[in-house]
């Protein structure tokens, strides 16, 4: 039997069942079907329902529960290891821009590898649905953090009053996409992540009050 079509919609929100200290079959179901989903992410096999409930040991009717669609649950896994969505952007803005894009530090590394990186790149391009929830549930909310900190330096002048956040947003970000799927290279490699900062600075000067 073909499994159900679910289509991703933008608005919907995933189950969420608190995950307090009564709760560590919660969380313990949930680590279970993400690190199932991950696996066959990273051997190149399709993330289905019937693949999580054989690959997780947890039924059908318990992922659903927790999570409303399987491309919700695929852009949740691909998010694993990414930076926190909250930063602290009282300090210079420059300065916190670049501490959330030029995160190079091994533990980053770690996290979230570059062949991760690659994976996830070529899920969302290959499935639009993916794309949209990865975008709506997990890229749009790291942006605010980004977009706090850049009308912050607008706010304290220093900045332009006329900037476009979203548009500067696009342009600072895009420098690091376009080293990995346009030059093929790693952004942990010493020239990359300098050519990235001439870049930043570039960029950053347009900006500029």
């Amino acid at each position: 039997m073909s499994e159900p079509v679910r289509r991703f919609n933008p608005h919907e929100e995933p189950d969420q069942v608190p995950a307090g200290p009564g709760r560590p079959r919660e969380r313990e179901y949930r680590q279970k079907v993400i690190d199932a989903a991950l696996r066959l992410i990273d051997a190149e096999k399709p993330v289905t329902i019937n693949a999580l409930v054989k690959e997780s040991g947890v039924s059908r009717a318990a992922i659903y529960r927790r999570w409303s669609s399987v491309t919700l649950l695929i852009a949740e896994a691909l998010d694993i290891g990414r930076p926190a969505y909250e930063v602290d952007v009282s300090g210079d803005p420059k300065e916190v821009m670049k501490n959330i894009l030029f995160d190079r530090s091994d533990q980053a590394r770690e996290a979230y590898t570059q062949r991760r990186f690659r994976k996830r790149v070529e899920i969302v391009m290959i499935d639009r649905d993916v794309q949209m929830a990865y975008w709506h549930k997990h890229v749009s909310k790291r942006r605010q953090a980004e977009a706090k900190a850049l009308q912050s330096g607008i706010d304290r002048g220093l900045l332009r009053a006329d900037l476009n956040i979203e548009a500067a947003l696009d342009a600072l970000n895009g420098i690091f996409y376009y080293q990995v799927i346009t030059r093929g290279v790693s952004n942990y490699e010493p020239d990359v992540i300098a050519r990235c900062e001439d870049a930043f600075d570039l960029v950053w000067r347009g900006m500029e009050a």
